[in-house]
């Protein structure tokens, strides 16, 4: 990554599916005490699990951590966490708005959408991550991130616990970097 990158980035957008909370209880706790970066997280989960995610995370890190609520403005050093049953979308003006539209790839809320709003609220100064997961939700968002001229970051297949999702974000898109869990931390850090 060229030296001119470095705290290029405004948001960070990780989304992801089955397998993908383990590689954020290992990422999470890792991260600087001082990552200014603001962190939107998107996860298929099942609405029981609402609070307990907020929750769960929370114990990780001395970051805020919160589940987003519409038109909240994104604030620096915060991790925030999409809702069950909606979809999060970022608005030009930088603040977050919820939606209860149709399901995309099955998931509501999509990681496309999320992926795609922050490419058009942050163009190149968007990074997304996608993480183990088992359908294809967020291969059309991180492309939308990429045409934007954002970083697209994908974790390691064979590092996935459900490989289909990063898999189909390599085979369909020219991702920027393939990170083993390991590996997320350090980069992440590298940024801030």
């Amino acid at each position: 990554m060229a030296e001119n990158s470095i705290n290029k980035y405004q948001c960070i957008v990780i989304g992801g599916s089955a397998g993908s909370l383990d590689v954020l209880l290992h990422v999470i706790p890792k991260l600087k005490v001082d990552f200014h970066i603001p962190i939107v997280l998107v996860l298929h989960r099942m609405n029981s699990y609402d609070s307990m995610l907020t929750e769960l995370i929370a114990t990780k890190t001395t970051l805020k951590v919160k589940e987003v609520e519409d038109k909240e403005p994104i604030k620096a050093g915060n991790i925030y966490i999409a809702p069950a049953d909606y979809h999060l979308l970022i608005e030009k003006d930088r603040m977050f708005s919820l939606d209860f539209s149709e399901k995309v790839n099955f998931s509501r809320p999509s990681i496309d959408i999320t992926f795609a709003s922050a490419a058009d609220a942050f163009g190149e100064r968007a990074l997304g991550i996608l993480l183990s997961g088992a359908n294809a939700d967020g291969v059309d968002g991180m492309q939308a991130i990429k045409n934007a001229d954002g970083l697209a970051v994908v974790q390691d297949p064979k590092t996935a616990e459900v490989s289909f999702m990063p898999a189909q974000a390599i085979l369909n898109i020219e991702v920027d970097k393939i990170l083993k869990i390991e590996e997320i931390p350090d980069f992440l850090n590298s940024l801030a």
